[in-house]
């Protein structure tokens, strides 16, 4: 199935079922019934409800994913170049950049295939019914993007203590940051609608570039006025010396943490009343994500050389680090707070599937969105305590879950979902070849990036380089 697919307009209608933010013309059997049984005031909160959750277009739905996408990741890719070295690094953010523009592809088509697909699970479930398991791939799914959204969150938990304890040089217990920085995560994700978070989007996505301007101006410019210059900075174009399996896995686990846009894909398009325009979006934010990456890891790498920090912004010097924490706060909480709001949807969703409760918009509804995404939040800051080393706690995550969202259940829907045609025809077998190299390098990412997350996380605590879970230590 090649991208051009995407152009059939007959096709996309048919499949989108909602135009123009109008009630889909196919309604699920339960919601026909809740409607022939419902009062007048109870149909306004269905039809309010549905209005609600289908206002986004295509540029706000590039806002959304870019908020959801070019945070934290970028923060860490100057330290996996000082790892992998300049010409590795460059061609792992580009080519994985270029992989996970496809497989975000993938998902959009699946979702134009099977317009009842509301988030990663469900596309689980039809997996698995393709596999004789359904119910079982569903709760998988299900698991999967639960806890990784939670990982997230807790990694923008884990980033918003280190921002302040580095603002403020305050001689604080690290705990109290971390739950300041789990009480803003959680104000900022009770709006529950996408279409919402997409107005913040400006503001976290020019917070993020001046927070990375400032790192890469102020690394040149102390780089420039050291000694001996430019020229003396210790950066290789090839991979550490002695690097080991661990630090080679984490370096590119930590860039495919920066590519996960895919995994909440679903649920975004699933509020967009023209969802076949999502094609516009995944190449604008794949190459926007692209370019940022690469500019940012071989600059500020080029800059530092070897002790590039991680998140990178603490390389810029005792002064500008603070000024660019301090700029770079919006991108930590708004991004981060994303994670939590499909956290919620899913899990509300899910709750409330068979009622107007699920719209959000009665007492009953906030309430239970309230205790939902707090639920996650205090989960999150939990993981933030036990896992407090921000490269390992993307890499782990990135590992047991995007390798999933990004790779390998993409190239399964490709085989078993959205493949048409026979198998001898040329374009099947070269998009085999493709999607079946793609499952393959998932797989690689699952097993080899949680084997070396977890030998290295076990590493640091022999080496004392952490307290202890729940220390007052600095991250």
């Amino acid at each position: 199935m090649g991208f051009e697919h995407i152009s059939n307009e007959h096709d996309a209608d048919k499949v989108t079922g909602m135009e123009g933010g109008k009630a889909p013309a196919a309604l699920p059997p339960f919601e026909k019934d809740m409607l022939g049984e419902m009062t007048d005031a109870e149909r306004n909160i269905y039809n309010h409800g549905i209005q609600k959750f289908n206002r986004l277009g295509w540029k706000r739905l590039t806002i959304v994913l870019i908020v959801e996408a070019i945070a934290l990741g970028s923060l860490s890719i100057p330290s996996t170049f000082a790892t992998l070295g300049m010409v590795p690094g460059v061609i792992c953010c580009v080519g994985i950049g270029l992989i996970a523009i496809y497989t975000s592809y993938l998902v959009g088509m699946v979702k134009l295939a099977f317009p009842e697909v509301a988030n990663y699970a469900d596309a689980g479930r039809l997996l698995g019914r393709r596999l004789g398991c359904g119910r079982f791939a569903y709760e998988l799914v299900n698991a999967m993007l639960c806890l990784q959204l939670i990982f997230l969150t807790a990694s923008h938990t884990l980033t918003g203590t280190i921002a302040f304890l580095d603002i403020t040089k305050a001689n604080v217990c690290s705990i109290v940051f971390a739950v300041v920085s789990a009480i803003i995560l959680l104000i900022v994700a009770i709006p529950p609608s996408f279409t919402e978070v997409a107005i913040l989007g400006y503001v976290d996505f020019v917070s993020i570039i001046a927070a990375i301007g400032i790192t890469i101006i102020g690394t040149g410019v102390q780089a420039t006025n050291s000694p001996g210059g430019l020229s003396e900075v210790p950066w290789s174009a090839w991979p550490k010396d002695n690097i080991t399996f661990t630090e080679a896995f984490i370096a590119v686990t930590n860039i495919v943490f920066a590519y996960s846009f895919a995994m909440c894909q679903f649920s975004f398009m699933d509020e967009m009343h023209t969802p076949r325009d999502f094609i516009k979006s995944i190449w604008t934010l794949g190459i926007t994500e692209i370019t940022i990456y690469t500019l940012t890891g071989a600059l500020i790498y080029a800059f530092v050389g070897q002790d590039v920090s991680s998140p990178a912004l603490t390389s810029a010097g005792d002064t500008l680090s603070r000024v660019a924490y301090g700029i770079a706060l919006p991108v930590i909480f708004i991004s981060g707070s994303i994670n939590t709001v499909v956290f919620g949807r899913v899990v509300h969703g899910r709750i409330f599937a068979n009622s107007t409760i699920r719209f959000i918009n009665t007492k009953m509804g906030w309430l239970t969105w309230l205790a939902v995404i707090t639920a996650a939040t205090v989960v999150a800051f939990i993981i933030a305590e036990v896992i407090p080393f921000f490269n390992d706690l993307l890499s782990i995550s990135s590992a047991l879950f995007i390798s999933g969202f990004t790779f390998y259940f993409p190239a399964m829907f490709w085989f078993m979902l959205l493949r048409e045609g026979s198998w001898k025809e040329p374009k099947n077998i070269a998009l085999a070849i493709v999607n079946g190299l793609i499952f393959v390098i998932g797989i690689v990412v699952l097993v080899g990036g949680t084997y070396s997350s977890i030998d290295d996380i076990i590493i640091k605590y022999d080496q004392g380089k952490v307290g202890g879970v729940f220390s007052c230590s600095p991250p």
